[in-house]
């Protein structure tokens, strides 16, 4: 039986590939435990440096299957809630991940799919992609995907995405900002990869790993906590072996290679 989730590394972008084509690559209990252990893999392994996450089929993810959907009713409240936890631990794993995750969009991201595409570093959506938090219009409720969305759009788009859960599209992806980039189909493979080949080249593991340590961490705080914060981020970070390397280059007028 084929791997739900295919993992490979190309040029140091490690490739997550969703492998659940004949069910849209819907969210169970089990495909999110493998979708888990992946991104494991990739974040230890010192041949991948950018991750992204995509999808083979129609759908690049449909929200929660419908056997789990059925078992929800079936559930004790402490089923629940552990089916509930085990699901926010794959988001808070991409968003708090040292690596930069990006996400590859064709077709479907919806619901909980949509959770899993937008809450990435960046997201990239071919033009006949489609998102929506569809979770209201079957009397359910877009609990753990609001606490990102919220973050990431402010309350006011929030609201308009989650009360509504109408479907939109590419284009009012990106202006409501959960997306950051469209691609046509017959490109948007080769242009994700040569994005993620950049940032490989171009920018400091140590750097980028402690920039979304901060990006998580300051919203949390109170202005002048944050700055606290940030200046002793930025103490520490004047010693880093990347630091000191990227200034020495500088200085020296020699070519950085990360």
């Amino acid at each position: 039986m084929e791997s739900l989730v295919l993992y490979e590394v190309i040029d140091r972008v490690g490739y997550l590939t969703l492998n659940r084509p004949e069910k849209r690559n819907a969210l169970s209990y089990s495909f999110v435990q493998e979708i888990k252990k992946a991104l494991k893999l990739a974040e230890q392994d010192s041949l991948c440096k950018v991750i992204v996450i995509k999808a083979n089929g129609e759908a690049f993810c449909s929200g929660a299957d419908l056997a789990s959907l059925q078992q929800l009713q079936n559930n004790t409240y402490e089923e629940n809630l552990a089916d509930s936890k085990h699901l926010a631990e794959l988001y808070l794993q991409i968003y708090q991940s040292k690596k930069i995750i990006i996400s590859l969009v064709e077709g479907a991201a919806f619901a909980g799919g949509c959770g899993l595409a937008t809450i990435c570093d960046f997201c990239f959506a071919n033009v006949d992609a489609k998102f929506a938090y569809t979770e209201v219009k079957i009397g359910f409720i877009p609990a753990i995907v609001m606490v990102f969305l919220l973050r990431m759009v402010g309350e006011k788009i929030a609201r308009k995405i989650l009360l509504t859960g109408e479907v939109f599209n590419a284009e009012k992806a990106l202006e409501f900002g959960i997306i950051t980039g469209i691609n046509k189909p017959e490109t948007i493979a080769e242009e994700v990869h040569q994005f993620a080949v950049k940032l490989c080249n171009t920018t400091s593991a140590q750097s980028i790993a402690t920039t979304k340590e901060m990006l998580a961490k300051v919203p949390e705080l109170t202005l002048l906590e944050a700055i606290d914060y940030a200046t002793n981020m930025n103490a520490h970070a004047r010693a880093s072996d990347d630091c000191k390397k990227g200034i020495s280059a500088f200085l020296n007028k020699e070519k950085l290679s990360w």
